[in-house]
């Protein structure tokens, strides 16, 4: 977006009409879907980016997130890439055909940043690993659209990344290592030694 021409002072000077971050007290519509098959994860987001002024309503499956969009299509958008029922991409598309301006997030597991990268490709606005601190969420949402969110002041390392998101494997596989191990391709042996070590900074 170009900037506006001021003249002042017989000299022509260009101030830019874009901010870094708004606030969502900019906004009229104030809506926000968080689609999450993690149901603690997505309360706690939902309970988080409530205190901070949106309004949220949840959905749990495609299903679900694209029955509210065709009802309702929401101004922010909050969306698991991998869902049990699906792609979160079906609801990315969905709020696109209805509103066009909507900003939507992805959230991504360990691993599948390049399929993350193609989400936005598809229309998503950006995405966020998870498990997504909601301050960078917000940060995310309200980024002008042409600037990037700002970066997190303290981001999780990428050891941290990679211990929450075998940890978050091993409670959908219900603690058994065996079928974690399985699933995440790993010798069962390197898995339950990083089990027994404590989180990384």
């Amino acid at each position: 977006m170009y900037g506006k021409l001021i003249f002042k002072n017989k000299k022509m000077s260009t101030e830019p009409t874009v901010k870094k971050l708004y606030k969502i007290s900019d906004f009229s519509d104030k809506s926000l879907l968080i689609v999450d098959d993690d149901n603690p994860l997505r309360d706690r987001l939902a309970r988080a980016m409530s205190k901070k002024g949106f309004n949220v309503i949840q959905a749990e499956s495609v299903e679900r997130g694209i029955n509210l969009v065709k009802n309702s299509p929401p101004a922010f958008a909050v969306i698991d890439l991998r869902l049990t029922d699906g792609s979160g991409l079906d609801v990315v598309k969905e709020i696109r055909k209805s509103k066009k301006d909507s900003k939507i997030i992805m959230l991504t597991g360990y691993g599948n940043i390049p399929t993350a990268v193609a989400a936005v490709k598809a229309g998503a606005t950006d995405y966020i690993p998870k498990p997504a601190d909601a301050d960078d969420v917000e940060n995310a949402l309200l980024a002008s659209p042409e600037k990037k969110a700002i970066p997190p002041e303290n981001p999780m390392s990428a050891d941290r990344v990679k211990w929450e998101h075998i940890h978050r494997v091993f409670e959908l596989c219900n603690r058994n290592v065996s079928e974690t191990a399985r699933r995440l391709k790993m010798h069962r042996r390197t898995l339950q030694r990083i089990l027994s070590k404590r989180s990384p900074r």
